[in-house]
């Protein structure tokens, strides 16, 4: 008997004749712009602190400012469930214009509002209702863009959907080099007056072309051949409930290990004493190696199987983050930084390039978005978007400056355990 309420039978002619370069565009492009925001709110976060919440002591600044980037991620799971079921209801294509508009609305919020010295407590205000749109938006985005990529090729899912994460190794790229070159040609207070919008304004330019790019395209094949359920909330929690904490495992160690990157310029300048134009370059390195390394990684996971390298990969951060923190705290320079970000890249993108495509295969077509989108929405809400808050809070209390490499430490057991059982009980490989 199927698993899903009888819908509507998309028309043969829907199937998509998009050439696949043009698909992966559409679907990454959104995606880009989403991690392009949350990079750059991350990496200006001191400066933020500052403009936004002047409470005269510069941790407390920065801990509501990262509190304030993790407030956004409450909204992400009501995103995941209202998107996503929309794209599983509408199709893919209709959830990906909608999100875009979205992110756009919110990154232009943060681009003009005036800072607190103008108009006061509307100031943090106005930031947490733009970061709070930006979170509804994400929340749809990345399930709905993934299942368009993952479906566009059932063979070679590991490679299309792996667009994702290089993707969001472009936009570190962008996001560090923009980090790079105004802390290091600006002024304290030209950073201060109008140089941390620069990136922002930047962000506003990809919203129009991403969003003519997938007004563009046409649905996705593999959905547009099935039948659509009514029902797509109901049937995920009806029949996949084992699924979704399994996906929401395996999210665990790959959410930590981005959003630790995003929190390392300013543990650089805080922690390690580094000039913030140094931690900015060595950062760009991650970027530049998710970006190439990811569909590489994607490829091969369609050949040799998805958890086997996921599980490598796992065991490997498991072993080596502690030794690379105590080296980097012990020896804080640029070359250190550089090589600490060299291997934690390499690692991170051999363990996120797959996940996409791995969680596209728990889920059935008629409710890929909705798995999708909740099971990564959650896994990020719960353990990625207030990563920067917690490490900061841990350093904090702790004194301990290698406090980030014990929550990385959490993650890949957790991770880990997640994919055993993927493989034990479902026979993933």
């Amino acid at each position: 008997m199927s698993q899903v309420t009888a819908g509507v039978l998309r028309h043969p002619a829907a199937i998509t004749e998009t050439p696949p370069w043009r698909a992966v565009i559409a679907a990454s492009i959104g995606n880009a712009l989403e991690w392009f925001d949350l990079v750059v709110y991350g990496f200006f976060a001191a400066t933020i602190s500052k403009l936004f919440f002047p409470t005269g002591d510069d941790t407390v600044s920065l801990l509501l400012t990262l509190g304030t980037f993790g407030v956004s991620f409450f909204l992400r799971p009501l995103g995941a469930i209202v998107i996503g079921a929309y794209a599983d209801r509408a199709g893919r294509k209709a959830a990906l214009t909608l999100s875009i508009v979205l992110m756009f609305t919110g990154t232009l919020m943060i681009s003009i509002v005036p800072t607190y010295s103008s108009i006061g407590l509307f100031a943090p205000a106005v930031l947490v209702v733009a970061r709070m749109i930006q979170g509804f938006s994400a929340g749809g985005e990345f399930g709905s863009a993934t299942a368009f990529l993952a479906e566009l090729a059932p063979k070679r899912r590991g490679f299309f959907s792996s667009w994702q994460v290089a993707s969001q190794g472009l936009t570190t790229l962008l996001a560090a080099g923009f980090g790079a070159v105004l802390t290091s040609t600006l002024t304290g207070d030209q950073m201060a007056a109008w140089g941390w919008r620069i990136p922002f304004i930047f962000g506003l330019l990809i919203g129009p072309v991403a969003y003519y790019i997938r007004r563009n395209v046409d649905e996705s094949p593999e959905f547009a051949k099935i039948e659509a359920t009514t029902t797509p909330i109901r049937d995920t929690f009806a029949h996949q409930k084992e699924r979704l904490l399994l996906a929401i495992g395996i999210v665990i160690l790959g959410t930590v290990a981005t959003y630790l990157v995003l929190f390392m310029p300013t543990y650089g300048v805080k922690q390690l004493g580094l000039p913030a134009s140094v931690v900015f370059t060595a950062t760009m390195m991650v970027g530049i190696i998710q970006m190439i390394f990811a569909p590489v990684i994607g490829h091969l996971s369609d050949t040799v199987g998805r958890v086997r390298i996921m599980l490598t990969a796992a065991v490997l951060l498991l072993v080596l983050i502690y030794p690379m923190f105590a080296l980097l705290v012990a020896s804080p320079s640029f070359g250190t930084l550089l090589l600490v970000e060299i291997v934690f890249g390499c690692l991170m993108t051999a363990y996120f390039a797959p996940v996409p495509a791995l969680l596209s295969e728990l889920f059935p077509t008629q409710t890929r978005t909705t798995g999708l989108s909740l099971s990564y929405n959650t896994a990020v809400t719960i353990f990625g978007g207030f990563a920067p808050f917690i490490l900061t809070w841990l350093i904090s209390v702790t004194h301990d400056k290698l406090s980030p490499s014990y929550y990385l430490i959490f993650a890949a057991i957790v991770s880990i355990i997640a994919l055993l059982f993927t493989r034990s009980r479902l026979g993933f490989k």
